[in-house]
């Protein structure tokens, strides 16, 4: 209960800020191509969903705060999963979906280049690993924990009055699996823990 109500806050927050005299905001759309760093494969393989939307505010001439409420999809994803002579055949993949809430300062480099970076909250949807038949049942343990704190950096170009490019990567900074703080190692036999890495491609559109 207290998740879902913190997240309808900040959907509350976006809608009463995009209508505030000194707030802008929009909508955001795009792709992201994320890994999960731990898991025993490597690269950006696994594309997803990116869908939000944001609300702004100037702090400065050079400095402004944005706030947004995203839909993300992250996850790995293993190319050589049927290839029986790699050394990633049969190997698992995750799949996972977060609601994530960034908290961004943006530096204005120009009148159509900003320059940004903050922290992003988020909370998981679902989560899952993933062999040559789908998605793995696991009864005992859920595999992933339910939070997922980051920190990102990121460009935004203003293509147009209304339009702006965005391109971020982002990293978590704490370890997303269950097994990761309980000891226990299903998954991760290295034990460094896994830990989101997302590259993201969006439009955002100014209302």
């Amino acid at each position: 209960m207290i998740k879902k109500f913190g997240i309808l806050l900040c959907c509350g927050f976006l809608s009463i800020s995009i209508h505030a005299q000194n707030f802008g905001g929009g909508v955001i759309l795009g792709l992201s191509t994320s890994q999960v760093g731990g898991d025993n494969l490597a690269g950006f393989n696994k594309a997803g969903l990116l869908a939000g939307a944001f609300a702004n505010t100037p702090i400065s001439e050079l400095l402004s705060f944005q706030m947004e409420i995203t839909y993300l999809q992250k996850g790995s994803n293993n190319p050589n999963i049927n290839n029986s002579e790699h050394p990633n055949y049969l190997k698992e993949d995750i799949s996972s979906s977060y609601i994530e809430v960034p908290l961004l300062l943006q530096y204005h480099q120009s009148n159509k280049m900003k320059i940004e970076g903050g922290v992003q909250l988020a909370y998981l949807i679902n989560g899952y690993y993933n062999d040559l038949n789908g998605e793995i049942p696991i009864y005992s343990v859920d595999p992933f924990i339910e939070y997922d704190f980051g920190l990102l950096l990121g460009i935004d170009y203003k293509y147009s009055e209304n339009i702006s490019l965005n391109t971020r990567l982002s990293s978590s900074i704490l370890p997303i699996g269950a097994e990761d703080y309980d000891g226990l190692n299903y998954y991760n036999s290295s034990r460094k823990g896994k830990y989101n890495s997302v590259l993201s491609f969006a439009i955002h559109y100014h209302l």
